[in-house]
């Protein structure tokens, strides 16, 4: 009687850690709302209200906060700051490799001429690095401020110690992948990419994913959200057929889930940890006698019963965000505007879509030609395609141009350059790889669906 009267108090106590952070992040990260005539989530909500805060002012911190990264890295490369050196966290930040110090110091260099409109007007223009600057960036630092913070809430609570159990017989057949990674795609996909991104990241950070679920992961389950979407399709004039369009982008995505992680580079990935351990039997298969449901609430007690202080949580949380602001920013800016250099004053882009016209042509796609020039030029920008589709005249070959944009997931303006920035083990050349299988993949399939509508 005695043990009952001690335990049950604590057992309260556990479900009310479990269920309380769990059911909040659940509604911030993956509750849809109606916010402005547009489908999001609440987390994304307030991202756009601290840009609406901080209007004018957004474009000025992150360049502020790019440049005192690269002066902080230099400054450690340097001095080499105890305190710098011998904390994890801020040698990570600012004690990168060779090829990382390069690249935040190009983000800095790209982040100044453009705030101050100096040097080549192509690395400055509206289109390049203003482009990154002033409509991208401001964005991320919104979305990457909130959604570290409370990250931890869908991560340290046993939200995904639940789902993940719930989901695993759905997710290991069909994809190879634990059960959790389906709320990785659900946020993604209500809410923005990055986030997505940023808790693939953390998750392979922590030991959860090993290195192949994490690179399968952060490619392929971080969908486009709904939101942007439905300004992919209004660029190409065809707004009235949304949900067709959309239909047609989740079957195509579906099928590219499903066949691209079994193709190299992603079949290449190794089943180990971060820290080089190999992949121990799966956490979150049901044991013989155990309900799907009862084990996966024993499991996601046992996670909430580990959390010793909020302000550990805390913590946490402003480490993420911080983590990302610093870490992340500079690459996007690096990253982004170097492709859009590319794509904006060089032929590479239109070069490399030549070999796809006898493909367009064989799925009987009309003004092939003038569509093979929008295909590998997403790789720099999602939107880039959608603006170059719409002075195509066919409705149809407008279609299969802004669904494939959108299901090629992979552009090195945002998602491209956050996977390169993040601790995801993918290389720039297995990127460009996993985009040209997905574009092969995914053409075929929104091209029947195509033929069928039009």
């Amino acid at each position: 009687m005695q043990d009952q009267v001690i335990t049950q108090p604590v057992k309260k106590a556990t479900w009310t850690m479990f269920l309380l952070p769990s059911l909040l992040g659940v509604f911030l990260f993956m509750a849809p709302i109606n916010y402005q005539d547009t489908l999001t989530i609440p987390i994304a909500v307030l991202a756009k209200s601290v840009q609406a805060l901080f209007e004018g002012m957004l474009t000025t911190i992150v360049t502020f906060v790019i440049t005192l990264t690269a002066v902080a890295t230099v400054a450690t490369k340097l001095l080499k700051p105890k305190a710098v050196v011998e904390n994890s966290f801020l040698s990570a930040l600012f004690n990168p490799s060779l090829p990382w110090f390069a690249v935040q110091q190009l983000g800095a260099i790209f982040v100044l001429m453009t705030y101050f409109g100096v040097g080549p007007e192509m690395i400055h223009h509206a289109n390049t690095g203003g482009l990154v600057l002033n409509d991208l960036l401001p964005v991320l630092f919104s979305v990457f401020l909130f959604a570290g913070l409370l990250l931890p809430l869908l991560l340290n609570f046993g939200l995904l110690e639940f789902a993940g159990t719930l989901l695993t017989r759905i997710m290991r057949p069909l994809f190879n992948l634990p059960g959790r990674s389906a709320v990785n795609c659900f946020a993604s996909w209500l809410g923005d990419g990055s986030v997505g991104v940023l808790m693939t990241s953390k998750q392979y950070e922590s030991k959860i994913y090993t290195e192949r679920e994490a690179a399968v992961i952060g490619t392929t389950f971080t969908a486009v959200s709904i939101t942007f979407s439905l300004v992919v399709i209004a660029q190409v004039n065809l707004e009235h057929m949304f949900v067709p369009f959309y239909l047609t982008v989740c079957l195509a995505g579906f099928v590219a889930a499903v066949i691209v992680p079994r193709l190299p580079p992603l079949s290449w990935k190794k089943d180990r940890y971060i820290d080089g351990e190999t992949l121990k039997e799966d956490i979150e298969a049901v044991p013989e006698g155990k309900t799907i449901i009862g084990y996966g609430l024993e499991q996601a007690l046992e996670k909430a019963s580990q959390v010793t202080s909020m302000r550990s949580v805390l913590a946490e949380g402003a480490k993420n965000a911080v983590d990302m602001i610093f870490g992340v920013l500079p690459v996007v800016m690096a990253i982004g505007t170097t492709a859009l250099i590319i794509a904006e004053n060089t032929p590479v882009f239109s070069i490399l879509g030549k070999p796809f016209i006898p493909f367009l042509e064989l799925l009987q796609i009309p003004e092939a030609a003038a569509a093979s020039e929008t295909i590998v030029v997403g790789f720099a920008d999602m939107f880039l395609p959608s603006i170059l589709a719409s002075g195509i005249e066919s409705d149809l070959t407008r279609f299969v141009i802004a669904a494939m944009s959108v299901t090629q997931l992979i552009y090195m303006s945002e998602i491209g350059a956050l996977l390169i920035g993040s601790k995801i083990p993918v290389k720039p050349w297995e990127l460009f790889m996993i985009f040209i299988l997905r574009t092969l993949v995914t053409l075929p399939v929104i091209a029947l669906v195509a033929h069928l509508i039009f």
